[in-house]
Formats: structure tokens, sequence, C-alpha cells
């Protein structure tokens, strides 16, 4: 039996954000898992959420939110179908907890699991020999602290096993594995008066997956991690005690070394070598674009969002996420809604796809619960 695996199952997984023509320029990297917006509310606001308000979600987003959060405990599950207009067994599920240690520290907790189906597997003769279901996981700690009252930062430790090989007589199934580190930071500012109305506003930064290149199939070249900046800013307006409006905006880019134009022997003829070590390739992301400053400036993903909430029991939302055309051209429109009762949260999304290439969760409904306790709340009247 031959040895085979599964890296082309990959390709044809995210073929929609990875796929290369002559007049694009791509960033590829591994377990691009790592990327996939878990939750339905900042799948509302088009994928964003490094400078939203706390929720049971920020392990993802930006953990050092935590340290503002509001409730002492909080609990997510999330459910999320990938490719689902063409096969009905791919899925992300999210698991996340946080707890606050004191009121100006909290640490966090999380697993994803991305399951890619299930592989009928036969010989050269066409027989059956089995069935194999590969998959990728990570798990996730953090810590975060407020180092003042309107400012934290928290660290995350990541553990990555991506199983994708299959396995054979003439082959084991070893999994790749790898261990990455997210730095983040969240300033929540006081309420400012703004005469009629009340505004706060809230800036956040996120550089995630920092770390080695992960090898697959002891393999002496390993692939870059997605390693990712995000950056954002939202700012809530507040019309009155009952309703809010909350504008956002963040931007992202791939801290990985853009591929440069080769000749047919090799030689590169525009931007610079990207075999290079991960630490150095988050630096040369910066500088290494073949077209120059313009390329660069068009490998930042743009997302604007807007939510509205009603005595924070009953929210709206919507968000565009913007791609350069030569960057993957991922273009769509999410629409979403929470609803609140006593200690749950249940947020739903829907996604548009504005691109002529369909973005793999074009049409997809997600949904995502959360749980909060606070055991420390104070009791109200009726209560006692």
């Amino acid at each position: 039996m031959r040895k085979f695996h599964i890296l082309g199952l990959l390709f044809l997984i995210y073929i929609q954000s990875f796929a290369q023509t002559s007049d694009t320029r791509v960033i590829t990297t591994a377990v691009p898992f790592l990327l996939i917006s878990p939750d339905a509310r900042a799948a509302g606001l088009g994928d964003q959420g490094v400078a939203s308000t706390p929720d049971a979600y920020s392990q993802f987003w930006n953990a050092s939110k935590y340290a503002f959060a509001e409730e002492k405990f909080g609990i997510g599950v999330s459910y999320t179908p990938y490719l689902s207009k063409i096969i009905n067994d791919i899925n992300l599920l999210y698991l996340t907890h946080y707890s606050k240690i004191t009121d100006r520290s909290a640490y966090s907790i999380s697993i994803r699991y991305f399951g890619l189906g299930e592989i009928n597997l036969t010989d050269i003769n066409g027989e059956d020999v089995g069935v194999v279901k590969p998959n990728e996981f990570a798990i996730d700690l953090a810590y975060g602290m407020q180092l003042s009252p309107n400012y934290s930062m928290a660290v995350a430790l990541r553990f990555i096993s991506s199983d994708l090989k299959l396995e054979t007589s003439q082959s084991d199934a070893t999994a790749a594995k790898n261990v990455a580190v997210d730095i983040s930071g969240f300033y929540q500012s006081d309420e400012i008066d703004l005469g009629e109305a009340n505004g706060r506003y809230r800036l956040g930064f996120n550089i995630m997956n920092m770390g080695p290149k992960i090898k697959y199939y002891k393999s002496s070249e390993g692939d870059f991690m997605p390693t990712n900046l995000k950056l954002g800013g939202q700012f809530d307006y507040m019309m009155d005690s009952y309703n809010t409006v909350s504008f956002g905006l963040e931007l992202n880019k791939l801290l990985v070394p853009t591929p440069p134009v080769r000749d047919n022997t090799g030689k590169i003829l525009e931007g610079k070598d990207d075999n290079v070590g991960w630490m150095q390739g988050i630096f040369q992301s910066f500088v290494d674009a073949p077209g120059g400053i313009q390329e660069e400036l068009k490998e930042f993903i743009w997302i604007a969002g807007v939510e509205y909430s009603y005595m924070d029991a009953f929210k709206f939302r919507a968000g565009y996420f913007h791609e350069s055309e030569i960057k993957g051209k991922r273009k769509y429109l999410n629409l979403g809604a929470g609803f609140k009762y006593n200690f749950a949260v249940l947020d739903i999304s829907y996604l548009f796809s504005m691109s002529k290439l369909k973005t793999p969760l074009d049409g997809t409904m997600r949904f995502s619960v959360s749980f909060f306790l606070d055991k420390n709340r104070p009791q109200s009247q009726n209560e006692k």
C-alpha cells in the first residue's frame, strides 16, 4: 500500500482562503484552523473582538479583557459547521472558561477541536481498508491582570496538535505538535460626559500564535504558524440607561513572510527570501512584500462592526470583513443577535459572502451559548 497523507485535503478545505492565481500573492501557513472565529457574537460583528466588551469567549480574541469582566465566573460553548454547503461532518467545537482570581486578575482555559470528518480508505484495487477521522485541536491557558484601573495585559500559552496523516501499513500517523504564545493588552476608559449622553472607548491588541515552525511527519523543515496581529478599537454611545450603540473597527495582519517572486530556477526576482526563522519572519513580514509599501498595506484586513444593545438583554449586530483581492479576496457581511436571560446568553450569527470567491462559512448559521455566575453579587431586596 502506498504512503499518503492529507495535506491535499487541507488544501481542499481551505482553498477558498488560500487559493493562488497568477495575480494573487496569498500568504499560507500551517494549522489555519487557529484563525477561525469560534463564537457567534464576534462573528456577528464581522469576526472582530479584540476591543469589544469582555465575554466568555475573550480567550480567543484578547485574554486581557477578562480582568475587566463584571461576572466572577463564565463558561462558553460554541459549534461552527464548516463548508456546510459541501459536506456536513466538518466542524469546529469550542469550550472556554474563565474565573476571576481577584477583582483585578483572572485565569482562563479553552479547548477547540476541528474535526475534518470521516475519510474512507481504499487500496489500489478499490478494496476498503478502513475509515480515519483526521482532526486538529488546541488547548489554551491564560492569565491576565489589570496594571492600572484602565489597562490590563495577559499572556496565553497554547498547545497544538495537528493529526492529518493517514495511517498505512508502511507509515504511522504521528500528529504534528507545537506550542505557541499570545501577548495581549486592553484599555477601557472611564465614562465620558457627552452632554445628553455618555460614552466610553476601548482599545485592544493581540499578537497571536507566536511560536516555532510546526513540523509534520519528522520533516527537516517546518511550516510557519499563523502568527497574527490584531489591533482594534470600540466606542460606546450610551443614549440613556436602556439603549447603547457601539461602533468597532479592527485591523488584522499575518506576521508571516510574503512569498517572493521567483523565476523558473528558483532565483528571487522580487521580495525577500521567505526561508527564515519564525522570529525573523515576524519582523520581516512588515517589509518583504514584492510590491513594496502598497502591497504591505494590502496585507491588512479591516473589519467594521456595529452593535445595538437594549438593557443588555437584547442585542443586534452587523459587521463587514474586507480582504484585498490579491491576498485572499474574502469579503463578507455578518448579521447577528444576542439574547440574555438571567445567567445565560445565546448568540447567533449568519454570514453573507460579498465576493465571487465564496468563503467556507458562506450561508452558515452559528450558535454560541454562555453561562455566567457571580457568587459575590449583592442580593436585591426581592432575593433577601
